[in-house]
């Protein structure tokens, strides 16, 4: 039988990068055939199917930020090799994906399926930004596409606000495999015992600036606190920043920040930590709190699209109006203080993660939409 080709268009960097490589180590590789169209300059680590063959990937000057140059060039390139590969359906991802995918698709005659892993006009500083991003995702609506959310918050975002018809709307939550073994850190452990833990870089969407003031308000009942926040190296706007705020709150000695930390190590610090936190501003469906899930932590976060769709309040963690600081702090310290609710918390959040971010049992649902979808 003929296998179904899928072709992936990304800027694959961070959730996104994640997502696809997972989706492709894990789909039927005797049933379809994936190619990738990424950024010249986002990854160098080849992709791989279910059985480690090598994916074919084509590297176009896919960029992160707007870049006309750039954007024409990568539109024109993916139209010319498209034309050869004829491909059956698009899956696009990200913002920049999105676009590309959806004005290919649409002069190919070719379906799009979108994800978009948080909205990019949620990233918009001022309503100006806001209005102008949420404008361009509007615009594309109504070409040949349907939007394949990563949560449900996203979905909701995408009738709501984008306006998508609800039927052009689909869901497949980010899923991951469970994790089965923890390998020994590769790095040399700086941090104490007992330590709760993050991984986001400093920037807008992350709000590492709340963190740390939660952390200055934990401090004051329980002075050992200590966080470890991972991932601050890649894309951090706001790390001189946080670097500043940690100085003047004399926080040195209550906070590791490592620039780069590989997947194994996080799941070892996550697994080890007392409890995971997030204060994001908004999130797609973020992998570190889905790992957290399945490492059996209980988690405090933002009440934030993405977190509200893996923390349900007071099951498996506290989620957090209106970015409270003395609310967050709260939580932490009940978590830390009552082993108790930890422990129920912890139990639950591997429950939520076996019944509906298992890859396992999600990629069947995947490949469904995808035959569904497909170029008649």
């Amino acid at each position: 039988m003929k296998k179904i080709k899928i072709a992936h268009i990304l800027n694959s960097v961070g959730g996104v990068d994640v997502s696809l490589r997972l989706i492709l180590t894990n789909i039927d590789s005797s049933k379809y055939e994936n190619i990738v169209f990424h950024s010249d300059d986002d990854t160098n680590v080849p992709y791989l199917d279910n059985v480690e063959n090598p994916i074919k990937d084509y590297k176009l000057p896919i960029k992160r930020e707007i870049s006309p140059l750039k954007d024409i060039a990568a539109i024109f390139n993916t139209l010319k090799i498209l034309k050869k590969e004829k491909p059956q359906i698009i899956h696009a991802h990200s913002a920049k994906g999105g676009i590309i995918g959806k004005i290919v698709g649409y002069i190919l005659k070719i379906p799009v399926l979108h994800t978009p892993q948080a909205y990019s006009y949620l990233s918009a500083e001022t309503s100006f930004k806001q209005n102008l991003y949420l404008f361009v995702e509007r615009c594309f609506r109504g070409l040949n596409n349907k939007i394949l959310a990563s949560s449900v918050s996203e979905k909701n975002r995408a009738i709501k606000e984008v306006g998508y018809n609800r039927e052009n709307v689909l869901l497949f939550n980010n899923s991951i495999n469970p994790i089965s073994e923890i390998e020994d850190l590769s790095i040399e452990k700086t941090w104490p015992d007992y330590y709760i833990c993050s991984v986001g870089r400093p920037s807008y969407q992350k709000n590492i600036e709340l963190m740390l003031d939660v952390l200055v308000e934990v401090k004051k009942t329980l002075p050992q606190i200590h966080l470890v926040l991972m991932g601050v190296g890649y894309h951090s706007p706001s790390l001189n920043t946080v670097k500043e705020i940690i100085k003047t709150q004399n926080l040195d000695k209550n906070v590791t920040l490592l620039e780069w930390t590989s997947r194994n190590d996080i799941f070892n610090i996550i697994k080890n930590s007392q409890l995971y936190i997030s204060t994001a501003r908004y999130e797609g469906l973020p992998y570190s709190v889905i790992e957290s899930l399945a490492l059996k932590k209980a988690i405090v976060a933002t009440d934030a699209d993405g977190n509200r769709d893996l923390i349900e309040n007071n099951y498996n963690g506290y989620l957090i109006e209106n970015e409270d600081k003395y609310k967050f702090s709260e939580g932490i310290i009940k978590l830390i203080n009552t082993n108790e609710i930890n422990t129920k918390f912890s139990e639950n959040s591997l429950k939520l993660f076996n019944s509906k971010f298992d890859i396992n049992k999600n990629i069947r649902h995947l490949e469904k939409i995808y035959l569904e979808n497909l170029k008649k």
